[in-house]
């Protein structure tokens, strides 16, 4: 369901160097009582975001065997992955219907041509087709009534800069619209891109706006040296 066109059909990625080892996980505490959030963070890359402890992380095995599945290697690619539902899926990624938040976060190398053509549409395009241009263009894609909730342009400290879009989709399936809320950097160089997304259905997101602000609000990055 993916609109991943721009970094795999087109052959945009880079290679198979590792962006982003060593991942580490901690957890952050709310004043003298139970922990309140876990960081998610990489330190060659000083990059970082927090969720609320109640979500449940993905295992590293999940999250490879989804890449694989729609042909983007693991190696090299640093990813993360968190279900606030019980039953945690890599699947629930890109699903509709969902009744709690899915969190996704993927950094990854760009090649030489991808740094030279990158713009801000591309960014907002990573994922599913949210530009004008791109939504005429995708005829095929199967998701329905687009609507923009938000459209802001990012500058971060060393050059980092990117997007963050909020918008929603009809599932034609169910029936059922969800929200989309995704931040998407780059450093300043236009080498690495930093993607993190949050989702579920509409009501979902609407009942959980504050919790989702602050994992969209908490990603960071450092543009490595």
């Amino acid at each position: 369901m993916t609109n991943r066109a721009f970094r795999s059909t087109r052959g945009l990625v880079g290679g198979l160097t590792v962006l982003l080892a060593g991942v580490l996980t901690m957890v952050g505490l709310s004043g003298c009582g139970a922990p309140a959030y876990t960081y998610v963070a990489d330190d060659s890359a000083g990059t970082y975001y927090k969720v609320p402890v109640q979500w449940h992380p993905l295992s590293q095995q999940q999250i490879d065997a989804l890449l694989q599945s729609e042909g983007e290697p693991s190696a090299g690619i640093w990813s993360t992955a968190f279900d606030a539902g019980a039953g945690p899926n890599a699947s629930h990624v890109t699903a509709g219907n969902l009744a709690q938040p899915f969190a996704f976060a993927e950094v990854f190398a760009l090649n030489s041509t991808a740094s030279n053509e990158l713009s801000y549409n591309m960014l907002r395009d990573f994922m599913f087709p949210v530009s004008s241009s791109a939504r005429s263009q995708d005829t095929d894609f199967p998701l329905t009534d687009f609507k923009s909730l938000r459209d802001q342009t990012i500058t971060a400290a060393q050059g980092v800069h990117g997007v963050r879009e909020t918008f929603q989709y009809t599932f034609p399936t169910t029936g059922e619209t969800d929200t989309f809320d995704e931040d998407v950097l780059t450093n300043a160089d236009q080498t690495q891109v930093y993607l993190l997304m949050v989702h579920c259905t509409a009501t979902c997101y609407t009942q959980n706006q504050n919790a989702i602000n602050t994992v969209m609000t908490s990603f960071t990055v450092g543009s490595p040296t």
